[in-house]
């Protein structure tokens, strides 16, 4: 891919989501989503669409590769199905962005945020994070380190070419 991959995700695929975003992906998800505007957003906006419906990969627009897309198994976890896109695309983990409504952290002082993260992080961490769209505020804490530690097992199993084992967590 010539620029950094966005994503859009069928209905079954909201975890999956979230996972991209953490992984540095802009990913949009919408579970009322109907397939034929799922594929028109794909198309207008430059997406890949992932989807594991297979009558999504009969739309016009996908099977005549208007619409790059990419088939996510059914019964794989999040995690797992994140390592089959980053396996499929040869894709890397990057900076994370918000999970919650896609948009890019940005570093920020703690006075900025001093009022919004508890008295115990403040005196424990140092970086913080805040989301330019919806201003959610992050902080490497322990949650944070279990997520990169995931990301770290499917970007290794995406790097040996194959999904995670069936029921790693999700």
């Amino acid at each position: 891919m010539d620029r950094e991959p966005a994503f859009i995700c069928d209905a079954m695929l909201g975890g999956l989501a979230r996972w991209l975003r953490a992984a540095g992906y802009s990913a949009r998800f919408d579970v009322q989503i109907r397939d034929g505007e799922l594929v028109r957003r794909a198309l207008e906006e430059g997406r890949c669409l992932l989807t594991s419906d297979s009558g999504i990969l009969e739309r016009y627009a996908v099977s005549e590769g208007l619409v790059q897309c990419v088939f996510i198994p059914l019964g794989l976890s999040p995690l797992e199905q994140l390592a089959h896109v980053l396996a499929s695309l040869g894709l890397r983990i990057g900076a994370p962005r918000c999970m919650v409504c896609d948009g890019q952290l940005e570093s920020v002082p703690l006075a900025q945020v001093r009022d919004r993260v508890p008295t115990k992080v403040r005196q424990a961490r140092d970086r913080f994070f805040r989301c330019r769209g919806c201003d959610k505020v992050y902080w490497h804490g322990t949650h944070w380190e279990r997520i990169e530690e995931r990301l770290a097992h499917a970007a290794e199993l995406a790097a040996q070419g194959h999904d995670a084992p069936q029921g790693a967590d999700g």
